[in-house]
């Protein structure tokens, strides 16, 4: 029986980072046939998608900052300024990302995590559906994953 003394610390380092990131993508690659066949294709790379609104004055009354990858929209960030919520604006700015995402993208579906305290009704309004709910993350709040499949 082989014996090993690991020396286990806690560091950030940006050159471990990048070594433990190519080997874990290595792996999944082999063990993967369709991460194989992603790899090296426009899909495994994020692509920025972002969608404003702007009222008459030019102020920003709310924004979609989004992200596609793996064939999917990621809405990470959704804000509306506080006097034009509940007037559609919101449901608006998603509906625009997501014809920004299957027209220039062809993306399968669409993914957004919310906080209880947020909007996981809303998202459910639009087509969303819950398919995961994390309580306490962050302690006493739970956190919701919803999904939108296109095709």
């Amino acid at each position: 029986m082989v014996s090993f003394m690991f020396s286990i610390e806690a560091v950030n380092d940006p050159e471990r980072r990048e070594v433990v990131h190519a080997r874990l993508r290595a792996t999944n690659s082999e063990r993967s046939s369709v991460m194989r066949a992603l790899r090296g294709t426009p899909a495994q790379d994020p692509v920025p998608l972002q969608v404003y609104a702007t009222g008459p004055d030019g102020e920003l009354a709310g924004g979609a900052i989004c992200r596609v990858q793996w064939h999917w929209l990621h809405l990470d960030l959704l804000w509306v300024d506080a006097p034009h919520r509940g007037t559609g604006l919101g449901s608006r700015l998603v509906a625009r990302a997501e014809q920004e995402a299957r027209e220039a993208h062809g993306v399968a579906g669409s993914q957004v995590e919310t906080w209880d305290f947020q909007a996981p009704r809303f998202y459910e309004k639009i087509g969303y559906r819950l398919i995961a709910s994390m309580d306490d993350y962050p302690p006493g709040m739970v956190n919701h994953l919803l999904i939108k499949r296109f095709r």
